[in-house]
């Protein structure tokens, strides 16, 4: 017999080789075909592994505008920088790297993540609305093989028959939350389905929604929105129209319909120091700007405060204040003695109390252009090198300190310029430390005398000035509700279970009810067991049944007991021979 079998082992190998190799040979797989194709991308589009994948591909897609400037949010960075690399600036304006949230391959993975996200919830939707209308699946034959099983024996002078017993249970896993089902309740052997735990997949529906809704909001944002920045010394007025932002950036789809004709006027701006601590002495602790707004020309003036991380709302429109600085008031006539410029100038802010920057373009000054760059000091201070400080934010001793220059600005060819920097290249110097008349030293209130008769320069005194952001994002608070929707929908699939209960009751010919009760999860539930624990109390009490004896585990096989003397008034115990499991 052995041997026979060793010879057929050895012929049959080969001659099922070659069956095998000649069935793949003849093997042709059906054609798909132009809608089996289209079907086959759609499911693969529409999977959640896709989406993750577009989620991710969305986020690296989004370094190179980090990288490289962007021309929505700078233009003439753009232009510098294609003129500094020329050897791949050319290529990477090519490639829309310079205008990246805007490029056809930023909006393809947009767009692909978006129907992939919609392509997903929406079947899930409808498959979960179905079972939720659905009836708890039917009880399965052998309960014992659930991760969760255990029996109960109710005394035969209780007075509850099967199905009594059958129908308070289900009133008690109603109580609990379950979705319940009695089936067979005039039977000799009902039983009843119970299921809980909807809301988990509710949760995770909600939450993939959220998502497409954040990814809308965003949209939107993106393409009716608008940013600007504007930096007002106090005095001035702001007006929301296209030439009274000194920085703008649209969104895609921007028209200037959109901006509402309010006002913004500052009236004062104070600034509190630490004058107490002493590691922190002189730095800012608080900042404040009473403004006037307007909603429209013709509304009444309001009086309002505007501070750090406290917006003002105006036309749909928040204002930030953002910076702040101080503005020296000066005068310049030109040489033929005409007042060229007379205003507050801003001064950028560069170090320490205060130090900060000037620069002064005067482009109507005749017959020469001037030019002045230099830094003001709120607190002048003179180190024993010789050199200026300042040593207070404080305006106690402010003193302006400048360079002059004349000659051709550049601001007659178009090209963009900073105001904060003077090009000096073109420039002729009329002032400075290392030539014979010196730099330019004023306080408030004295005026100083150009070389070469070009012309005079007073100082009148100091104002401040604050930087605000001002931002109008249509999609901003849908953004926010689709946000808070989406954390609370994943707290929902994180915290809530789905769980299946059954129970199954019979009566024994000795007249005993025995229950037997079987739970199982969907998916991981690392409190099913405790579950069952609660299931098996509530029916318990609910039967007045004695408790376990101390240590014993209601899920160990057990002898039934033979009559209700064995175990008092109604002791529980696991099915055994004599339990429902002998009469499946």
């Amino acid at each position: 017999m052995s041997e026979r079998v060793n010879v057929k082992k050895k012929s049959s190998a080969p001659v099922t080789g070659a069956k095998v190799s000649e069935a793949k040979a003849d093997a042709a797989l059906p054609a798909l075909g132009p809608a089996g194709m289209l079907r086959w991308a759609w499911t693969q589009l529409t999977s959640m592994r896709t989406a993750l994948f577009l989620l991710l591909l969305l986020a690296v897609a989004a370094v190179p505008g980090s990288l490289f400037p962007q021309r929505p949010a700078n233009p003439s960075v753009v232009t510098q920088y294609i003129k500094d690399n020329p050897d791949y600036g050319k290529l990477l304006d090519t490639l829309q790297l310079y205008d990246v949230y805007s490029s056809a391959w930023f909006s393809a993975i947009y767009l692909l993540l978006f129907i992939s996200l919609i392509g997903c919830v929406v079947p899930r939707a409808i498959a979960h609305y179905k079972a939720m209308r659905s009836q708890p699946p039917r009880t399965p034959k052998r309960l014992s093989r659930l991760p969760e099983y255990g029996t109960l024996v109710i005394p035969a002078d209780a007075g509850i028959p099967a199905s009594d017993a059958i129908n308070s249970a289900a009133g008690l896993l109603k109580k609990r939350g379950y979705r319940v089902e009695v089936r067979d309740a005039a039977g000799e052997r009902p039983s009843l389905g119970a299921e809980r735990g909807f809301a988990k997949e509710v949760g995770n529906l909600v939450f993939h929604t959220s998502l497409i809704g954040v990814l809308v909001s965003v949209a939107i944002g993106g393409l009716f929105g608008y940013s600007g920045q504007r930096i007002l010394v106090e005095g001035d007025t702001f007006v929301n129209t296209l030439v009274g932002y000194d920085q703008f950036t649209p969104g895609t789809n921007f028209q200037s319909s959109q901006l509402q004709p309010y006002s913004l006027q500052l009236d004062k701006f104070d600034i509190t120091f630490d004058r107490e601590s002493e590691g922190k002495f002189g730095q800012p602790i608080d900042f404040s700007a009473a403004v006037t707004t307007k909603e429209n020309p013709d509304a009444p003036a309001q009086k309002e405060i505007l501070k750090v991380n406290d917006p003002i709302t105006l036309g749909g429109t928040s204002i930030y204040l953002t910076g702040n600085g101080y503005a020296p008031v000066v005068t310049i006539r030109d040489g033929e003695g005409n007042v060229a410029m007379q205003g507050p100038v801003v001064a950028k802010l560069q170090g320490d109390n205060y130090y900060s920057s000037v620069v002064i373009k005067v482009p109507d000054a005749k017959p020469e252009q001037l030019g002045f760059a230099g830094f003001f000091l709120p607190t002048a201070f003179v180190s024993n090198e010789g050199v200026s400080f300042s040593g207070d934010p404080e305006l106690f001793n402010p003193q302006l300190s400048l360079n002059s220059f004349y000659g051709d600005l550049g601001l007659g060819n178009g090209a963009p310029q900073n105001v904060f920097e003077l090009d000096v290249k073109k420039l002729t110097p009329l002032n400075a430390r290392n030539l014979d008349a010196g730099g330019i030293t004023l306080v408030p209130g004295n005026s100083y005398t150009l070389p070469d008769g070009k012309g005079t320069i007073s100082f009148d005194g100091v104002k401040r000035y604050i930087g605000v952001d001002i931002h109008h994002n249509p999609g901003q608070l849908y953004a926010l509700v689709f946000a808070l929707l989406a954390v609370a929908g994943l707290i929902l699939s994180l915290y809530i279970n789905r769980r299946r209960v059954w129970i199954r009751t019979g009566t024994h010919e000795d007249g005993r009810t025995m229950v037997e009760y079987g739970l199982l999860a969907r998916g991981e539930d690392h409190r099913l067991a405790a579950e069952a624990q609660a299931v098996r109390k509530l029916l318990s009490e609910e039967w007045q049944l004695a408790a376990d004896p101390a240590g014993a585990d209601p899920n160990e096989s057990q002898q039934a007991p033979s009559s209700p003397s064995d175990n008092g008034a109604g002791y529980i115990t696991t099915a055994g021979p004599s339990g429902p499991e002998k009469d499946q």
